[in-house]
């Protein structure tokens, strides 16, 4: 009869590896998904688990634990992941937030259609930011270096050491306020020129009353607003790009803070 007890000593450092990699499922940008089937994620979760578990750190890891010693670990773990997730997950909040204002000023706040990366109803203007942060994040390889820095935490981050104390509040909120400055910078072109052009519409209309300008006041704005979104795409992609880079290494940088606590 074969023996399982080699195996057996691994179930519990796997299980806790497994909890940490299954965090970032919970809010990362495009693994949130409801496209994308719960069994696939379950999948990507545990090969991902797989791939890492034999270059995580033993001292980090092995250890006997009881159950009610590895529940709260687990919890610790998982919150790790969703740390990561959440302060990934900003900057594309930001930008949508960005586009939402965007359609709210040029009128199309009506127009709104179901988003499934975020399971509910977005504007028009506000998906199709978010689609691009999308795009931006996987071209400069966002998903690499997230599941790279999680894998970094394992050296860093021994299992079961991370407590409330170290909830990274600080770069939470200034990621959160970079995130807000990101919408206003991403959005005030637009909110600048619709601004203007209803000031001017409402010069015409005192004026001139004879011109019926409320007839086709909201196709200019439309027209206008789209027509400035699509010169200024271009400069929202890089400046989108570059707060997304800057998250992704100020969240790494975080990771390996722990490095020097511990050498400290």
């Amino acid at each position: 009869m074969p023996d399982f007890t080699p195996i057996l000593a691994h179930t519990i450092p796997f299980m806790l590896v497994l909890t940490r990699v299954t965090g970032i499922f919970l809010f990362t940008p495009l693994l949130t998904s409801g496209s994308i089937p719960q069994s696939f994620k379950a999948l990507l979760a545990f090969s991902f688990a797989v791939a890492i578990y034999p270059f995580v750190p033993v001292s980090s890891i092995s250890a006997d634990f009881t159950l009610a010693q590895m529940l709260p670990m687990m919890f610790s773990e998982l919150f790790i992941g969703v740390i990561m997730g959440v302060i990934m997950g900003i900057p594309m909040m930001a930008i949508q937030m960005g586009g939402y204002m965007m359609g709210y000023q040029m009128g199309l706040s009506l127009a709104e259609s179901f988003n499934p990366e975020l399971d509910t109803n977005s504007s028009v203007i506000g998906q199709l930011l978010f689609y691009l942060s999308i795009f931006i994040y996987i071209g400069i390889g966002g998903f690499e270096l997230i599941f790279v820095t999680i894998a970094d935490s394992f050296t860093t981050i021994g299992s079961g050491t991370f407590t409330a104390a170290d909830t990274p509040l600080v770069l939470l909120l200034s990621v959160i306020n970079s995130g807000f400055e990101l919408a206003i910078r991403v959005a005030s072109p637009i909110l600048g020129v619709i601004s203007m052009l209803l000031i001017a519409m409402g010069f015409i209309m005192k004026t001139m009353p004879q011109i019926n300008i409320m007839s086709i006041g909201f196709s200019i704005q439309i027209l206008t607003g789209l027509t400035i979104l699509m010169l200024l795409i271009g400069i929202i992609a890089t400046v989108a790009g570059d707060e997304v880079v800057e998250v992704l290494r100020l969240l790494n940088e975080w990771v390996w803070s722990f490095a020097g606590d511990a050498h400290g």
